[in-house]
């Protein structure tokens, strides 16, 4: 009777047989190689506190010239561009790496969010852009007072 377990081929283990479904697919979904990197997209933090939503993007080695933050209808767009090349000399070696790969990132805004006083810093590699809640939607308190 056949099982979907997989049987152990000599050496032990299936690793082998796996590899080879890895090599197979690899050539038949991805024929070249070494390709450039499309696009990706940056690890984004988001949090929540009573005066505004803090959205924290992780963006090393990208300047602040190539970060563009912008507000388009109840969507906040992170969008840019890093560009890095590496290069290291020895004796008989020489080598040159480059990277170059355009991210984009939407974060939908909560209803609130007062998107004309929107701004962003960056320090660390980290971008934070501030989305202040309008006073209307901002937690107040209120007194109790006790009935005589």
């Amino acid at each position: 009777m056949w099982s979907l377990i997989p049987r152990r081929v000599r050496n032990g283990s299936v690793v082998e047989p796996l590899r080879e479904m890895e090599e197979l697919f690899g050539r038949f979904f991805d024929p070249f190689e070494e390709r450039p990197m499309k696009g990706w997209a940056p690890r984004v933090d988001v949090e929540e506190t009573d005066k505004a939503l803090l959205v924290k993007a992780d963006l090393p080695g990208i300047d602040a010239k190539d970060v563009e933050v912008s507000v388009i209808g109840d969507t906040l767009v992170l969008k840019g561009e890093k560009r890095e090349e590496k290069e290291d000399k020895r004796k008989n070696f020489h080598r040159v790496e480059r990277f170059v790969g355009k991210f984009y990132r939407e974060i939908p805004l909560p209803a609130g969010a007062d998107a004309e006083k929107v701004t962003a810093t960056t320090a660390r590699g980290v971008v934070t852009v501030t989305i202040p809640k309008r006073p209307e939607v901002q937690p107040r308190m209120i007194a109790v007072k006790p009935v005589d």
